[in-house]
């Protein structure tokens, strides 16, 4: 079987349906490992969107989790401004209650992350249990610890590397292939959307001081 799995969509609508078309023909089970909504101005569209989506593996992130408490519990000023601007436009909160925290598929487990921190490429890690595919650091990548081996998706909707780079991957548990993607759009779309939603200026300005693919 083919998977699509990817995560971190952070309410970026437009990149949402750019993978989705791109790869319509090319999954059979969709799974999402969390951060649908925040920050993007489309959590609600975003979430309903992916109801649509034929029997969906979808799994809570710490975002989702944020909304469910109610409450940003970090420190980051950023952050918490998006948090406060987002939480109170959202309406999705029974949808998002459904998800899971975790899915296996042979030896992979899928989460937002392990080790509750955000692992890069160069993240000191002694062990792990198991093969994982994660998310959350944004930063797409596969290593090895050990003889167990980490895949992080990357980000669909807010890559920290570049902005208007997504990012997810194909899944074949048949070959054990796994086809690293990225695909590069227009991020004004989103810039644009946060300046006709009247987001506070330090948020529009996250969006623009990112780094971009050309």
């Amino acid at each position: 079987m083919r998977y699509l799995i990817c995560g971190d969509i952070h309410g970026n609508l437009p990149a949402l349906e750019i993978m989705l078309l791109k790869e319509k023909n090319n999954y059979d089970q969709f799974i999402c490992h969390g951060d649908v909504i925040n920050y993007g101005p489309w959590s609600d569209d975003c979430v309903k969107l992916l109801n649509t989506i034929k029997d969906p593996i979808l799994l809570k992130g710490n975002h989702e989790h944020y909304f469910l408490n109610g409450f940003y519990d970090g420190t980051n000023e950023i952050a918490k401004t998006f948090f406060e601007y987002c939480y109170s436009r959202f309406s999705q909160f029974e949808l998002i209650n459904k998800y899971g925290d975790s899915f296996q598929i042979g030896n992979y487990k899928i989460q937002h992350t392990i080790l509750n921190k955000s692992i890069f490429i160069d993240t000191k890690i002694e062990t792990i249990d198991q093969d994982y595919i994660i998310g959350h650091s944004h930063q797409q990548f596969t290593r090895f610890i050990g003889d167990k081996r980490i895949i992080n998706t990357g980000s669909v909707g807010q890559n920290r590397t570049f902005i208007n780079c997504i990012e997810y991957i194909i899944y074949d548990d048949t070959k054990n292939y796994i086809r690293l993607s990225n695909q590069i759009y227009d991020h004004h779309i989103i810039i644009n959307k946060l300046k006709s939603e009247s987001y506070p200026e330090i948020c529009i300005d996250y969006y623009k001081n990112k780094n971009i693919s050309k």
